[in-house]
C-alpha cells in the first residue's frame, strides 16, 4: 500500500528527514511516534502531495507522491494538524461543499455525506453551524471530510490534539471502526498508550529517520529483552545476592525490600541457567522474570540512546 524509500527533505541547514524508509501493508492502523522536529509532519505532508521531498520516492498502490502530487490526491484523504473550517456554513453544507470538489452533488452528495456525518457520530448536528461545534465536533467533521471521496489511505496528523479524555476516546472508537472496513490508517501522535491500544503497527522516528518499527507485541518484547530481571525471594535473599555477584552476566545489582532488580546481559538460555542454579541453592523464588515495560517506556529509551549517540 505505501512504501517510503530513502527519503530526504531539508530545510536550509536542519535535516528534517534523513533518508527515511517505510512500508504500510493494507489495512493496517500505523502509529506514527517521534517527538515533536522528528519529521512526523514533514513525511505525511510529502506523502499528501503538499510538500515537495529533496530526493527519495514515496508510492501509494504505485503511484508516487512525488511526481504524481496531482494523481497521488485522489488516492488519501489527508487531516492536517491545524485544519481549516468554514465558520459560517452549518455542518451538512460544509460537507457538502468539499463533496462538490471531487464532482459529487445533489441527492447523490446529501447521502453520502449523511452517511459520513454518522459514521463519525454527528448525524444530529447537520444543521448546526461549525462554529458552534466543540473541538472534538470539529475534528470529527474534519475526519468526515476527508472520507468523501473514499480514499485509500488516510493521512492523520494529530487527530486527538486537543481533545479531552471523552473526545479522545470517541476519535479513537471511530478509528478502529475505520479500520475495521478495510480502511489504510496512518496517524501520528505523542499519545503513546493510546497509539498501543489501537494501532496495529507503529514506528518510531527520531531526527528524520526510523528507530524501530513492528507490531506492538514485537516491539514490547524487544523492550522486555533489556529489561531487568525481577526476583521476588521468600527466603535465601543474601544467598541469591551472592550468587548474582559471582555470575558474569549480571551487570547491576539494585536490591528491594524482599527482591532484587538484577541488570542481567544473558538471554533466555542464560536466565533459565540462573533460575536453576538459584533453586538448587534451595532459594525460595517468589517470582522470577523480565520487569513489564510498556510503550511510552520504550519511545524514551530508544529517543534517549539516539540522542547519546549524536
Amino acid at each position: 500500500m505505501l512504501e517510503i524509500r530513502d527519503l530526504y527533505k531539508r530545510y536550509g541547514k536542519f535535516t528534517a528527514l534523513d533518508g527515511l524508509n517505510l512500508e504500510i501493508g493494507k489495512g493496517e492502523l500505523f502509529g506514527f511516534v517521534g517527538p515533536n522536529g522528528a519529521g512526523k509532519t514533514t513525511t505525511m505532508r510529502i506523502m499528501a502531495g503538499l510538500l515537495k521531498a529533496d530526493s527519495g520516492s514515496v508510492r501509494i498502490n504505485g503511484v508516487d507522491a512525488v511526481t504524481q502530487p496531482a494523481k497521488i490526491k485522489e488516492k488519501i484523504g489527508y487531516m492536517p494538524d491545524f485544519f481549516g473550517v468554514y465558520d459560517n456554513l452549518k455542518a451538512m453544507e460544509y460537507m457538502e461543499f468539499y463533496a462538490s470538489i471531487y464532482g459529487i452533488e445533489g441527492l447523490e452528495a446529501r447521502e453520502l455525506c449523511r452517511d459520513l456525518m454518522k459514521l463519525v457520530n454527528l448525524e444530529d448536528k447537520e444543521d448546526a453551524y461549525v462554529d458552534g461545534l466543540s473541538r472534538g465536533m470539529k475534528q470529527r467533521l474534519c475526519l468526515a471530510r476527508s472520507l468523501v471521496h473514499n480514499p485509500e489511505l488516510l493521512i492523520l496528523d494529530e487527530p486527538a490534539s486537543g481533545l479531552d479524555p471523552r473526545a479522545r476516546f470517541e476519535m479513537k472508537e471511530i478509528l478502529k471502526n475505520l479500520s475495521s472496513m478495510g480502511k489504510t490508517i496512518i496517524i501520528s501522535s505523542h499519545i503513546l498508550p493510546e497509539l498501543a491500544e489501537m494501532c496495529t503497527s507503529i514506528g518510531i522516528i527520531e531526527h528524520g529517520k526510523m528507530v524501530v518499527k513492528g507490531t506492538v507485541d514485537d516491539i514490547m518484547s524487544r523492550m522486555s529483552a533489556s529489561n531487568p530481571l525481577l526476583i521476588r525471594f521468600a527466603s535465601g535473599k543474601q544467598e541469591a545476592i551472592q550468587l548474582l555477584k559471582e555470575n558474569p552476566a549480571v551487570k547491576s545489582i539494585a536490591i528491594q525490600e524482599d527482591s532484587v532488580a538484577v541488570g542481567f546481559g544473558g538471554g533466555q538460555e542464560e536466565e533459565a541457567h540462573l533460575l536453576a542454579q538459584l533453586v538448587t541453592a534451595g532459594i525460595g523464588i517468589c517470582h522470577f522474570g523480565r520487569e513489564e515495560g510498556n510503550l511510552e517506556s520504550l519511545f524514551m529509551q530508544l529517543t534517549k540512546e539516539d540522542e547519546d549517540e549524536g
